[in-house]
This record gives structure tokens, C-alpha cells and sequence, in this order.
């Protein structure tokens, strides 16, 4: 009797292990890989969610580290001069914010009347090039209208301005900027103990692979700052000088926005391009408008293939398909403010998980030896 319970228990273990064995290979990885594609997707919708519940936090401390890694020579020169932590951390917020203001100022100054006839120009720019495209392809106005508002709608951009929203979205920004920059002082004050701190917390191996990812990863970020705040004025003189020598009005406005675009990879130089080209049209014809066109062209070439890499010595070193989905997810999440962040947070954990992977691919190939 206890054989036969024991020959009952086993069939009834057996039976479905004797289904899933008895399905064809395809079947069961199918199955095996909708499971941990379905787990993965779960994770990843998770994360957005929390991403999206934090971006005002995420942000201003993405921002802060950006702004940390490039002040840290201002802050470690302070330093060299005898001064005490706190009063170089304090002067190198001082006079971040002073050239802000400085900078701010005389930029309202210089555009501040301009920038309602650059939005005049761009609205002929587009205008003209709408015409355009009508004439040459089988389009109409109706036609082209409704793409233009579809795509509207695909980007957000198809509601109404709301007040209620926009007064949260600037206390949102004011908070953020002032969190940023109590955190950049403390972090240019105390981040170096902060740090020593976490290794203390640590033993044995993984305290050296902490400490080198962290030292990569921190150079890869002051090299990202540095060398696209330098990318960002040589692309803003290049495009700014071609714009003067060909004619074009408002090149002083327009050289302005290629600044700040350039701190958006691609798509900030493929938009602010667009603009300088659409203006060009706008005012001076199409002819100019080419070669606006071929100088902006030039100039990102130029940047692409020469200044960045001799620059950022190819420590941030990332395809532009990865730049895209990380500028596309950034903007998803945060808007303008997480495109702006995405670049240099996925540089730095390519550096980080980079460094982790040599390190563990290290004893193997010691062993191999």
C-alpha cells in the first residue's frame, strides 16, 4: 500500500514535468522568454514610474553632479590658496552665479528686442517652406495641416496652456534650482569625505572595484561637462561666424541657441540648425538658406569627428544610437530638463559598469594564464 501511494505521488509529479517535457523545444522557449520579457517589462515600467514621480529631485541632483564635475577645478584651485573648504565652496557658487547674472544680463541687453523678430522670421521660414512643399509635392494645405497637428498631438504639444500647471511647473523649477545649489555647495565642500565615507563602509575586493568605478566614472563625468561646455561655444563662434559673413540677420540671437543647444546631443544641433536655416530662407532666400545649411553642416562635422574626440579624449565614449534613446527617454520623462541630464548620467554608468566588468573578467583571465 505505501508503494502504490508513493508510485501515486510520483505520477502525479511526473505528469507535469511530462507535459512541459513533452512540448517541442520552440514551444517552451517561447514560453521561458514572453515570461522574462514580461518580468523585464514590469521592472522597467516600475522604474518609469518612480523616475517620473522624482524627476523634480533627480533632476537637480543630475544637475548638481553636472555642475560639481565642472567647478571642481575652480573649487580645487580655491583650494591651492590656502583657503578653508567651506570659503572655496561658497566663492565657487558665488561666482557660478555671477556669471550667470553677468552673462543673463548682458544677453537680454544685446537680444532682448531681437528675439521678437527672430520668432517673426521663423514663422516666415516655415511658412515659405511649407509653400514649398506644397507646390513640389502632391500635398495640400489641408493635408500637411492635419500631419502638423497629429504630430502635435503626438508630442503633448496639443493641449491648452494651463495656469494651474504652469505656476506648478515653475515652483517645480525654482525648487529644483535652489535644491541644486544647496547641494552643489555641500557637494563641492564635503563630496571628496562623503565619498571616503562610503569606502570606509566597504572591505575587501569590493572596495577597490567601488573605488575605481567611481574615479572613472567622476572623470567621465567632469570630461562630458567640460568638454561640451567648450564644444557648445566652438559649435555657437563656427555657426555665429558663418551666419554674420553670409548676411543673415539676428546671427548674435541665433548663435545663442546653438549654445544651449549643443548641450542636447544631435537633436539640440539638428533643431537649433534647423532654425538658423529657416531664418536664412526667411531673409535672405534660398540660396543663403543652402549655405547656411551646408556651414551648419560643416561645423557639427568638424565637431563630430575632430573636436570631440580630441576634447573628451574618448572617455565618454557612446553610440549615437544609445545618445538618442538616452535624449528620447530623457525628454519622455523630464522634458528639456531630462534631455539635458540623459547623455552624461548614461555616460557615467557605461563608465561604471565598464569598470566593473574588467574587474571581474581580471581573475578569470589571470586563472586562464
Amino acid at each position: 500500500m505505501v508503494d502504490d501511494g508513493r508510485t501515486t505521488e510520483e505520477s502525479r509529479d511526473r505528469g507535469p514535468r511530462a507535459a512541459w517535457t513533452g512540448l517541442p523545444w520552440l514551444v517552451r522557449s517561447a514560453v521561458l522568454w514572453s515570461v522574462c520579457l514580461v518580468v523585464v517589462a514590469a521592472g522597467l515600467y516600475l522604474l518609469g514610474r518612480i523616475a517620473v514621480l522624482l524627476a523634480p529631485l533627480a533632476i537637480a541632483v543630475a544637475a548638481t553632479l553636472f555642475l560639481t564635475a565642472m567647478l571642481d577645478p575652480v573649487q580645487r584651485l580655491l583650494r591651492r590658496l590656502r583657503l578653508p573648504g567651506s570659503l572655496a565652496a561658497l566663492l565657487t557658487v558665488v561666482l557660478l552665479l555671477g556669471a550667470l547674472v553677468g552673462v543673463g544680463a548682458l544677453v537680454w541687453n544685446l537680444t532682448a528686442e531681437q528675439f521678437d523678430k527672430l520668432s517673426g522670421e521663423l514663422i516666415r521660414g516655415v511658412q515659405e517652406t511649407r509653400n514649398f512643399v506644397t507646390r513640389t509635392l502632391p500635398v495640400t494645405d489641408q493635408q500637411l495641416d492635419r500631419l502638423i497637428d497629429q504630430a502635435r498631438r503626438a508630442l503633448g504639444g496639443g493641449g491648452g496652456l494651463d495656469p494651474v500647471s504652469g505656476a506648478r511647473t515653475a515652483a517645480e523649477v525654482l525648487g529644483s534650482a535652489l535644491l541644486a545649489l544647496v547641494l552643489l555647495f555641500f557637494l563641492l565642500k564635503d563630496g571628496r569625505s562623503m565619498w571616503r565615507w562610503v569606502l570606509d563602509r566597504m572591505t575587501g575586493p569590493n572596495r577597490t572595484v567601488t573605488a575605481e568605478a567611481g574615479r572613472n566614472g567622476w572623470h567621465t563625468l567632469g570630461a562630458y561637462s567640460r568638454g561640451t561646455l567648450m564644444i557648445a561655444a566652438i559649435d555657437a563662434i563656427g555657426i555665429g561666424l558663418a551666419l554674420v559673413l553670409l548676411g543673415v540677420p539676428l546671427a548674435f540671437p541665433l548663435a545663442l541657441i546653438v549654445f544651449f543647444g549643443a548641450f542636447i546631443p544631435i537633436i539640440g544641433a539638428t533643431v537649433t540648425g534647423a532654425m538658423a536655416v529657416l531664418v536664412a530662407l526667411a531673409a535672405n532666400g534660398p540660396v543663403t538658406a543652402l549655405l547656411v545649411l551646408a556651414a551648419v553642416i560643416a561645423v557639427q562635422q568638424i565637431e563630430g569627428n575632430l573636436l570631440e574626440p580630441l576634447i573628451m579624449k574618448r572617455q565618454v565614449n557612446l553610440h549615437p544610437v544609445v545618445i538618442l534613446v538616452a535624449v528620447t527617454a530623457g525628454t519622455l520623462i523630464a522634458g528639456i530638463a531630462g534631455a539635458f541630464v540623459a547623455v552624461p548620467i548614461t555616460a557615467v554608468l557605461w563608465r561604471v559598469i565598464d569598470t566593473v566588468q574588467q574587474h571581474r573578467a581580471a581573475p578569470s583571465s589571470g586563472a586562464s594564464a
